[in-house]
């Protein structure tokens, strides 16, 4: 399968400064949400938040749902360190390229630490914060502790990853993982085979916990307990630090709150925005 053929919409490409192509959905009018999406083997913004952002277009919202790069659709280079500053500097010049001057940032997991990265860069361009579980508030050597990171990385080092390899990768994110329909496991599947080998090993988040007062927009916050990526503890930390943040909690709940409690985050998050 060619990344033409990906299970995924075709929505607008876009060409960086740096002549990096990024895929996004641009849906509906009005404030900006620009949705960064996490990590893992076949991710894609479609993929990540399928159910949460046509809520956010009837509620009068521009939605611009990128693939980050390695991910998607969009450009997958070999040549490049897939760390923080390369995907805060793609998200900036994305910004840049699409004309949008301000926007929330509305991130989970890598995509919560990118949000974090840009918002401590060009406070200027960030309306308010939406985390989900997001990276970036703990050291590298916590998050390999994670059996959900540990099983991710030997899986995707065993070789290509078929639907039952992805499916075990997946059930770790969910608590409920009746979830996990068969729909979701092709689309990462068929983007999977695509990325570039590098991807995670050039991965590199530093921990932004002591800049976190720096921030100014304010910050709503989600955690399941049940999260086997990102210890919940992290959301404790931006409490702590950051100005103007809140937090929801959540027990019986994993990686994916706005998978698992869909209609929940949906509302508190259009309430968030609307305040």
């Amino acid at each position: 399968m060619t990344e033409q053929d990906l299970p995924l919409p075709i929505g607008h490409f876009v060409t960086l400064d740096s002549g990096l192509r990024l895929h996004f959905l641009d849906e509906g009018s009005g404030p900006v949400v620009l949705w960064l999406h996490g990590s893992g083997p076949g991710a894609s913004g479609y993929s990540n938040f399928k159910g949460n952002y046509p809520q956010f277009v009837a509620n009068g919202f521009r939605n611009l749902v990128v693939d980050l790069p390695g991910f998607g659709r969009s450009d997958k280079p070999e040549d490049v360190n897939y760390d923080l500053a390369f995907f805060v500097n793609a998200m900036s010049g994305f910004l840049k390229a699409v004309g949008v001057k301000r926007a929330t940032l509305l991130g989970n997991s890598l995509g919560g630490a990118i949000a974090l990265g840009l918002a401590l860069a060009e406070p200027e361009r960030v309306e308010k914060l939406i985390l989900m579980a997001p990276g970036g508030v703990e050291e590298r050597e916590t998050y390999f502790k994670m059996i959900g990171i540990q099983r991710m990385v030997e899986l995707y080092n065993a070789g290509p990853l078929g639907i039952e390899q992805m499916r075990r990768i997946m059930s770790l994110q969910l608590f409920d993982t009746a979830l996990l329909d068969d729909n979701l496991l092709a689309e990462r599947v068929a983007v999977a085979v695509h990325q570039p080998r590098n991807l995670f090993s050039t991965m590199m988040v530093p921990n932004m916990t002591e800049r976190l007062e720096e921030l100014q927009a304010p910050i709503l916050g989600f955690w399941g307990t049940d999260d086997n990526f990102n210890p919940a503890s992290g959301a404790l930390k931006v409490l702590t630090h950051a100005p103007n943040a809140r937090f929801i909690m959540l027990n019986q709940c994993g990686h994916w709150v706005q998978v698992e409690h869909r209609d929940m985050f949906n509302k508190a998050c259009l309430e968030f925005l609307r305040g």
